[in-house]
């Protein structure tokens, strides 16, 4: 059994057991959270469509940890201007491993 899921602004297609880095949510580790904004759930037989969601389907998780992404270096050159800049940036994420699917 699948699921697409909407967490922030992302969709994300799961199954049981997956494990997923997410943006950042708030809990800490071993609390439960509970998705209820699925767009799609399967079996690999029939597949309920939701319009935009599938009504009493939820898709269960728990948060294993929250940690930082890797790092995305950004660099800019002008050339003939001597112009150099440098930025850092390490996203906020959280990494959820899905429990259950309920349809």
């Amino acid at each position: 059994m699948f699921a697409v899921v909407r967490i922030g602004s992302m969709q994300y297609k799961v199954s049981v057991g997956d494990i997923i880095d997410v943006a950042r949510i708030s809990g800490g580790a071993g609390e439960t959270i509970m998705v209820s904004d699925v767009l799609l759930v399967g079996d690999g037989e029939k597949t309920k469509v939701g319009k935009p969601t599938v009504k009493g389907a939820t898709v269960e998780a728990k948060i294993e940890a929250q940690h930082k992404g890797e790092k995305i270096d950004v660099r800019r050159f002008k050339s003939k201007v001597r112009e150099r800049r440098h930025v850092g940036f390490r996203a906020q994420l959280t990494k959820l491993r899905i429990t259950s699917i309920h349809a």
